[in-house]
């Protein structure tokens, strides 16, 4: 069963669109009105939705191919007058310390734009599913809570989407940059667990320099774009605002991968360190037990011709002998700081 959202804007102003109009209906209503625009929005899209939503639109195959099949990075495509982007959005799940990316599908052809949640959550992780109608209230208020914004466009809504990601990955990055905190305390603590968190760690920073640099790209293609289909002013320097925070957050990004590498090195560092000074301790101890050792092992040879083996004070010495080499070891090594 369809979960699709239907929303009309007349200029510039949300309108309730029917119960359960069509996509074919509402891409009608928006051509034939002028001023007008609609929204459609698949929290959680089927099979079915994808072939009404081709059909409808006169999508072209590779396209509709495309919107069957998630797990796809960041991009741009035209497709005649139809613009199709994927998206990633992130957000921090600090009990597991995970990043979690949710996929976003992006239709935009005059009058008219469908976003489709390939992942059935919305930017801040809300599921349609367990938390009805919750979807498409977050939606409205994101995508459609500045009258000023949409009597430019679907182009507008876009650029709305593409800033709330953007906005959205500020907290991911604050809770990586908290791990990474941590992580250093545990680095110098000691702690032989921290090694595989460093790496999961540095696994989620390179998903999400991934998903920035990719969007970085489609930002840049959106741009190029802008004199050949007629891009308002107003939109471009929108686009421009959002472009500046992608930037400031992929640095971000790329200096956090930097400071995770140098503290996986550092970590290897102090590993080698504390291991050498465990091999000074072991061949200490070896040394010290090794002259009593050696006495002991010469004269349990129980030769005839030994000299002093029939001694009386013979095994006294040989004692004697053995403390002897092996505190005047250990202070050696005490003072060499091996012990």
């Amino acid at each position: 069963m369809s979960t699709r959202r239907t929303r009309y804007v007349v200029d510039g102003h949300l309108t309730a669109a029917p119960h359960e109009v069509s996509i074919a209906e509402a891409l009608r209503f928006a051509q034939d009105e002028p001023g007008t625009m609609t929204l459609s929005l698949f929290p959680t899209p089927t099979a079915d939705d994808v072939d009404e939503l081709a059909h409808a639109w006169d999508l072209h195959p590779v396209l509709v191919e495309d919107l069957h099949h998630a797990g796809q990075r960041p991009k741009l495509e035209r497709y005649g007058d139809v613009l199709f982007l994927v998206v990633r959005s992130a957000r921090y799940l600090d009990d597991i310390e995970d990043v979690d990316f949710s996929e976003f599908h992006v239709l935009v052809r005059p009058h008219a734009i469908a976003v489709l949640c390939q992942d059935g959550r919305w930017i801040d992780g809300s599921d349609d599913t367990t938390m009805p109608g919750s979807s498409t209230e977050i939606a409205d208020h994101t995508l459609l809570d500045d009258d000023r914004l949409l009597a430019l466009g679907p182009e507008a809504v876009l650029y709305r989407l593409l800033d709330a990601i953007v906005d959205g990955y500020l907290p991911v990055l604050r809770g990586l940059a908290v791990d990474k905190e941590q992580i250093e305390r545990q680095v110098f603590s000691g702690d032989a667990a921290v090694t595989e968190r460093i790496y999961r760690l540095s696994q989620e920073v390179i998903d999400l320099q991934h998903a920035t640099s990719s969007l970085t790209d489609v930002l840049d293609a959106l741009g190029k774009g802008f004199d050949r289909y007629g891009i308002p002013d107003a939109l471009r320097t929108y686009l421009q605002d959002v472009s500046d925070h992608l930037l400031r957050v992929d640095t971000r990004v790329a200096e956090l991968r930097d400071a995770l590498a140098q503290i996986l090195t550092v970590n290897a560092t102090l590993v080698s360190q504390r291991q050498n000074e465990d091999m000074k301790k072991i061949s200490g101890w070896a040394a010290i037990l090794f002259a009593p050792t050696l006495i002991g092992a010469i004269y349990g040879m129980n030769f005839d011709s030994m000299p002093e083996l029939h001694w009386a004070l013979g095994y006294p010495m040989a004692v004697t002998a053995m403390v002897v080499l092996g505190v005047g070891l250990y202070v050696v090594f005490k003072r060499k700081k091996w012990m």
